[in-house]
C-alpha cells in the first residue's frame, strides 16, 4: 500500500473515531478517573475506569470536549485498554508516550499497541502531539494514588 493511501486510512479511522466514539461515557462509581486539561488548546478528557481486584479493566470510559484528534485518541485508548492488565496497559502508555516524546521503540513494542498505532502519525506535527497524547496521560495518572479523584 502506498504512503498516501496509508495516511489517507490513518485519517479515516482517526475521524470515524472522532464522530463515533468508542466508550463516550463516565463510569459511575469508578476505582480510577482522572480529568486532564490541555491549556493550550483547550481540550479537555476525563477518564474513568473499573479495575478488579486481579488489575484487569473490566470497564473504561471518557467524555470531554476538543478537537477531531484529542476525542478520538481517547475512544481509541479505551478500546486498547478495556480488559488490560494494570502493568500491560501501563507499558502500553509507556510505549505510546516514548513514541510522542520522539524515542525509537521497536516495531514489535508498536505492535503491542494495535490500532492505537495509527495515532503514531500524528507525532509528525509537534502541535497535535498534546492532543493526542491528553488521553493517555490522563489514564496513566488516574493509577496514581495522589492524582486519583476518587473520593
Amino acid at each position: 500500500m502506498s504512503l498516501n493511501k496509508l495516511n489517507q486510512l490513518y485519517r479515516l479511522v482517526i475521524l470515524d473515531h472522532a464522530t463515533n466514539s468508542h466508550h463516550h461515557y463516565e463510569i459511575s462509581h469508578p476505582t480510577n478517573k482522572k480529568l486532564l486539561h490541555n491549556t493550550s488548546c483547550g481540550d479537555t478528557v476525563k477518564i474513568s475506569f473499573n479495575v478488579d481486584s486481579e488489575g484487569i479493566i473490566t470497564d473504561i470510559g471518557f467524555v470531554g470536549q476538543g478537537c477531531t484528534i484529542s476525542q478520538a485518541s481517547a475512544s481509541i485508548l479505551t478500546d486498547t485498554m478495556q480488559g488490560k492488565q494494570k502493568d500491560e496497559a501501563l507499558e502500553l502508555v509507556k510505549i505510546f508516550s516514548d513514541i510522542a516524546k520522539g524515542s525509537e521503540r521497536s516495531p514489535e513494542d508498536v505492535a503491542k499497541l494495535g490500532d492505537a498505532q495509527v495515532l503514531t502519525n500524528i507525532m509528525e506535527f509537534p502541535a497535535r502531539i498534546k492532543c493526542a497524547t491528553l488521553a493517555w496521560w490522563a489514564f496513566q495518572e488516574a493509577f496514581l494514588p495522589e492524582e486519583n479523584e476518587v473520593e
